[in-house]
């Protein structure tokens, strides 16, 4: 630092040994970083002239302006305010300051000053600047975390599992969420910096910022763009050709990259698991324990009526998006304490950033506290209603005939909020936290608290309390994408009499969101089945069949309607079939060394039965910049290719490389691999 006068020079803000115990250093090794509530030390040299009259005093600058200024007292007087010590060895003095637990996040800029007895400063240092972040290490920081392993997973881990498709058929991607690589700290900062709160009012922003309820919810409306500067814009059917679809992205830090270098104009484009994964990040890298949340069959009641409502004419088509229910939706969980509601709400918190729903006029969810969605407190901020009926509401499906009348047709109480995952702390397993949700399905706490959340007004049921005599199914197959494949529904008459009807099977394109993007194909025939028996109808689906109109989400939407005269209402019932799709095989030769090359190696076989055109790798991992390896040519049906890239490994450790695939007819094909980066300088790797 320049000095003032010869007095102070030599300023060492010593972040080497600071950063190692504040657990920093995987963010910046030169900058000063540290949290909250923990002390650290700098020191400075002074000339053997400073006596013991003159004192030290400290100030700190927060924001851009200096709208926020603190002093920092000389010694202990109360634990909501920063204080130092100081200790003098011959010409070398050394300053340890002590921030609260409920410090204000930041960049902070730190002035020393010498003042004479009579209040004259006689020297100041120049600006040291350093960064503060929430501590989960700290007891008395409000985001505290008691379990050491809990926090190497939820602060530390840079690895993350999406898990995506279907209930009974769930899948994963693997992301990186790269909160420690670098300049990500710095966009994470200039995230709460562009809210609409900061541009307002950026002095009581600021003062807002020792919340971590405050920042969680600024971060989950800044990650969308609705309404604000945020960093992604959402689009959920294609094209995508302005931007990057949705699933090719395979980690946070090209997104919050692109978002700074484009002066913080939204990034295209983003769905619900990107949102999700993109927040992950930045809470993580800000200090507060985050995790990647999937809730299977999960509701959107834009009513609040705690059911979703869905209306379909009788060609089984939908004729009413009001309500909708989703293969899966994900939002994050940070763990803080809830100093703003009663006891009983701290804990893990539901923070949604996909653009939903305004919640106090912007669009942002939570925090809401996953205890109060259990016990049904929907009274609870924030948004706890919303977020209650998602993992809660009942499914009704109605039938709207040609001259207005409806049908109510099923009536499902259990079919939302399946299979709620995130990955575990232990391993790459998926862990289930249902249970932290809701009571077991049909149990009588789940109906009580049902109850308490408020019941919707009930309908008139059209009979359908009274036993049916035809049960209808559709059997599930796990068939692979570009196959063809056999629908199998079968109606069973589980009565005394034989019956006849009208069978309509409809096989749909469909979004994981519910939209439908086109009619693979249809079939309608007439039924008789006899007492006791089961009549079983095929639908023959061949890839030709559904290629021309399948999405990315390669999932097929299958409805089944049967009429029997006599009836009151026709018997209905729908599944998804997920369509698998190959995985790319990844493969990293010879030892790899921290700052040296790497080869790897990337193949991929075509099971379709047509050329694919227009192939592209794109590869991602830590300290490797996102890369695209061009496909030369056309890939023949069952040909393979097989390309190499080289990458520069700059941390030591389990790093993962993670490649997606797309094409013309194929994609979202994704591959994944470890690899164990050593040091020239040590035999042990010291795993972050």
């Amino acid at each position: 630092m320049d000095n003032q006068n010869g007095v102070i020079s030599n300023v060492e803000v010593r972040s080497h040994e600071n950063n190692l115990v504040h657990r920093t250093r995987e963010i910046d090794r030169q900058r000063l970083i540290v949290r909250r509530g923990q002390p650290f030390s700098i020191t400075f040299q002074c000339p053997h002239s400073l006596t013991p009259k003159h004192h030290l005093e400290l100030v700190l600058y927060l924001g851009k302006r200096d709208e926020v200024i603190i002093k920092v007292q000389e010694e202990y007087k109360a634990k909501d305010k920063w204080w130092f010590n100081q200790q003098q060895v011959q010409d070398e003095m050394l300053l340890t300051l002590h921030s609260p637990a409920d410090s204000i996040i930041g960049h902070y800029r730190l002035v020393v000053l010498i003042v004479s007895p009579d209040g004259h400063t006689l020297a100041k240092t120049g600006k040291i600047g350093f960064h503060l972040l929430f501590n989960p290490w700290c007891k008395d920081d409000a985001v505290y975390l008691p379990d050491e392993s809990q926090i190497h997973e939820y602060i530390m881990n840079e690895d993350g599992i999406i898990y995506m498709g279907e209930w009974l058929h769930i899948g994963e991607k693997h992301w990186n969420f790269g909160q420690f690589e670098d300049d990500i700290m710095d966009i994470c900062f200039d995230v709460l910096d562009n809210s609409n709160d900061a541009l307002k009012n950026s002095k009581m922003d600021i003062e807002n910022r020792f919340d971590p309820v405050y920042v969680s919810r600024i971060v989950t409306a800044m990650v969308n763009s609705n309404g604000d500067k945020g960093v992604l814009s959402g689009r959920w059917v294609a094209p995508y050709t302005d931007g990057v679809a949705p699933y090719r992205w395979t980690g946070s830090v090209p997104i919050l990259q692109l978002w700074k270098k484009s002066g913080f104009r939204a990034v295209k484009y983003g769905q619900c698991w990107v949102f999700a994964a993109v927040a992950c990040t930045v809470l993580r890298c800000l200090g507060i324990p985050t995790r990647h949340i999937t809730n299977f069959a999960s509701a959107h009641d834009t009513d609040g009526n705690l059911s979703v409502d869905t209306l379909i004419n009788e060609k089984m088509e939908t004729i009413s998006k009001k309500d909708s229910t989703w293969n899966f939706h994900c939002w994050v969980e940070s763990c803080m304490r809830r100093d703003d509601l009663p006891e009983g709400n701290d804990g893990w918190q539901v923070l949604d950033p996909t653009p939903q729903e305004l919640s106090e006029g912007v669009f942002c969810c939570g925090p809401c506290p996953v205890k109060a969605i259990k016990e049904g407190n929907v009274e609870v901020k924030y948004d706890t209603p919303f977020v209650f009926a998602e993992v809660n509401a009942d499914i009704i499906v109605w039938l709207v005939r040609q001259n207005g009348e409806r049908q109510k047709l099923t009536v499902d109480e259990s079919g939302v909020g399946k299979n709620i995952s995130t990955k575990c702390i232990h391993s790459d397993c998926r862990e289930d936290v249902t249970a932290h949700y809701k009571y077991p399905e049909g149990s009588k706490n789940e109906r009580e608290v049902y109850e308490k959340a408020g019941r919707r007004v009930s309908k008139p049921n059209n009979g359908l309390t009274e036993p049916r005599q035809l049960h209808l199914t559709i059997k599930r197959t796990k068939p692979v994408f570009g196959t063809d494949f056999d629908v199998i529904v079968e109606v069973n008459n589980n009565g005394s009499n034989n019956t006849k009807g009208k069978l309509t099977i409809l096989a749909e394109a469909a979004t994981y969101n519910t939209i439908c993007c086109g009619e693979c194909q249809k079939h309608a025939t007439n039924v008789a089945v006899p007492a006791y028996k089961t009549h079983k109808e095929v639908l023959r689906l061949r890839y030709e069949d559904y290629a021309k109109c399948v999405t990315e989400h390669n999932l097929i939407r299958v409805k089944a309607l049967l009429e029997v005269p006599g009836e009151s209402s026709p018997i209905y019932t729908v599944i998804n079939i997920p369509l698998s799709t190959p995985e790319l095989l990844v493969q990293v030769h010879g030892r790899a060394y921290r700052n040296e090359h790497v080869t790897a190696y990337i193949s991929f076989t075509n099971p379709l039965p047509v050329p694919l055109k227009g192939g592209v790798f794109t590869v991602e991992g830590h300290g490797l910049p996102a890369t695209k390896i061009l496909v030369d040519g056309d890939i023949f049906p069952g040909s393979k290719v097989s390309v190499k890239f080289s990458f520069l490994p700059l941390r030591v450790g389990v790093r993962k490389i993670l490649v997606d695939f797309d094409s013309d007819r194929l994609k979202d094909v994704k591959g994944v691999t470890a690899v164990v980066v050593h040091s020239r300088r040590t035999s042990r790797i010291p795993f972050a």
